[in-house]
C-alpha cells in the first residue's frame, strides 16, 4: 500500500475512533431530541444537530457520530451541530473528530472574546456577540437595558459548529429559515456562517430601534417643565447601557470586512458578496450608536445646564425673601434693646406705626424683587 493510503488509513481510523467516543459519551446519557430547532435538553449540551445535502435537510434519527459517518461516505453535504455552553469534556470529543484549533476551542467554551475571525489552517472560527434588548416598564437608575451573549462557529468543508453562551439568541428560527431556500444552503457552511453574521446585525438595529425609545424618553423628560428634576442616573444608565451595545458592534466591523474581501477555501465565492452587505448593515448600526452617544453627552449637559439654571433661580428666590425679612428684623432688634428714650417708645401709636413702616418696606421690597424676576 503507498504512502498516501496509509495516511488515509490512519485518518480514517483516528476519525473512527474519535466517533465512537462521541457515542459512547452521548449513551451514557437518556436519548434526547437531537432535531429539536431550539430546546437545551437538560444535561445535555447538544441543541441540534442536522445534515444537508444539497440544501436538503436528511432525516435525524441518527446519532451524531453516525450522520457524520453517512455524511462522509457520501462524499457530498454537511453536518450543522448546534451546542448551548458545552464543558470542556462534553466538546474533548468534538474537537477531537472535526480536529478543532486548541485555542480555538478554549474560546469557545469560556466565552468572554472580542468579535473575531481566526483561521486555523482549513477551519475557519468567528466569534459574534449577541444583544437583545431587556424590556421595562420605566427606565430607572438601576435598569438592565441591553443583555449581551456570544455565539461561536466553526466552519469547515463539511460542517458547522455553532456554541452558543448566553440565554437569548436562539438560533432554531434561523435554522429554520434557511431550510427553506435550499438553493442557499446548498452553497454549504459559508451560508450558514452568514446567516448567523445576518441574523447577529440585525438583532443589533432591532435593540438599537428599542434603545433609541428609551433614549427619547428621557429627552423629552429632561425638556419638560421640571426637567431639572429628572433623575441624571437615568442618563448615566443609558450611556452605561449604549457602552456595552457598543462593545459587542463596533469590533465586528474589521472581521466582517475581512470576510468580504479575503478569499477563504471554506467560503463560497458567491457568499462573500452577501458579507459585504452584512458589513453594510454593520456600519450603519455603528454610526447610530455613535449619534445616540453624542445625544447623550448633549441630553446630559442640557440637564445639568438646567439644574445649575434652577439653583441659580433657588438661590435668587432665598436672596429675596431673605432681604424683605431683613427689615422687620432689624426693626425689632433696634426696639428690642430696651432703651427709655426711643423714637415713639411713649407714643400711643407708636406701635402701629412701627408695624406700617414694617409692612410697607416689606412690600416695596417685594414689588421690586416680582419686577425683577427674582419672585
Amino acid at each position: 500500500m503507498s504512502m498516501a493510503g496509509n495516511l488515509r488509513k490512519v485518518t480514517t481510523l483516528g476519525r473512527v475512533g474519535g466517533l465512537r467516543r462521541v457515542a459512547r459519551l452521548a449513551r451514557r446519557r437518556p436519548r434526547v431530541d437531537l432535531s429539536h430547532p431550539a430546546r437545551s435538553p437538560l444535561g445535555s449540551s447538544v441543541v441540534n444537530c442536522v445534515t444537508y445535502r444539497d440544501g436538503v435537510r436528511t432525516p435525524a434519527d441518527d446519532e451524531p457520530v453516525d450522520a457524520v459517518r453517512r455524511m462522509r461516505e457520501h462524499g457530498h453535504g454537511f453536518l450543522w451541530l448546534g451546542l448551548h455552553e458545552p464543558t470542556a469534556r462534553e466538546f474533548a470529543g468534538i474537537a477531537e473528530l472535526f480536529h478543532l484549533h486548541p485555542l480555538a476551542v478554549e474560546d469557545a467554551i469560556e466565552a468572554h472574546q472580542r468579535p473575531k475571525v481566526e483561521r486555523y489552517g482549513d477551519t475557519l472560527f468567528a466569534v459574534f456577540k449577541t444583544v437583545c434588548y431587556v424590556e421595562h416598564d420605566e427606565l430607572t437608575a438601576t435598569s438592565e437595558v441591553v443583555n449581551t451573549g456570544e455565539i461561536m462557529v466553526f466552519v469547515g468543508e463539511d460542517f458547522v459548529i455553532t456554541v452558543r453562551h448566553g440565554r437569548h439568541g436562539s438560533l432554531g428560527p434561523l435554522r429554520e429559515g434557511l431550510e427553506t431556500d435550499p438553493g442557499q444552503l446548498a452553497k454549504g457552511p459559508s451560508a450558514v456562517l452568514h446567516a448567523i453574521a445576518d441574523h447577529v446585525v440585525d438583532e443589533f438595529l432591532t435593540v438599537i430601534e428599542a434603545v433609541q425609545a428609551d433614549i427619547d424618553q428621557v429627552e423629552t423628560d429632561v425638556f419638560a417643565e421640571n426637567g431639572a428634576r429628572v433623575d441624571p442616573g437615568r442618563i448615566y444608565q443609558l450611556k452605561r447601557e449604549l457602552l456595552e451595545l457598543k462593545r459587542a458592534v463596533v469590533p465586528l466591523g474589521r472581521p466582517l470586512e475581512e470576510l468580504a474581501t479575503r478569499p477563504a477555501r471554506v467560503v463560497d465565492p458567491e457568499i462573500q458578496a452577501y458579507f459585504r452587505d452584512v458589513a453594510d448593515h454593520l456600519l450603519r448600526a455603528t454610526e447610530q450608536i455613535a449619534a445616540f452617544d453624542e445625544l447623550l453627552n448633549s441630553i446630559l449637559q442640557a440637564h445639568l445646564a438646567q439644574v445649575t439654571v434652577a439653583q441659580n433661580e433657588d438661590m435668587r428666590k432665598i436672596t429675596a425673601w431673605a432681604a424683605i425679612v431683613a427689615v422687620p428684623t432689624m426693626v425689632c432688634g433696634v426696639y428690642g434693646m430696651n432703651f427709655e428714650h426711643m423714637p415713639e417708645l411713649g407714643w400711643r401709636y407708636g406701635y402701629g406705626l412701627v408695624l406700617g413702616v414694617i409692612s410697607v418696606a416689606c412690600l416695596v421690597l417685594y414689588r421690586g424683587f416680582r419686577r425683577n424676576g427674582w419672585l
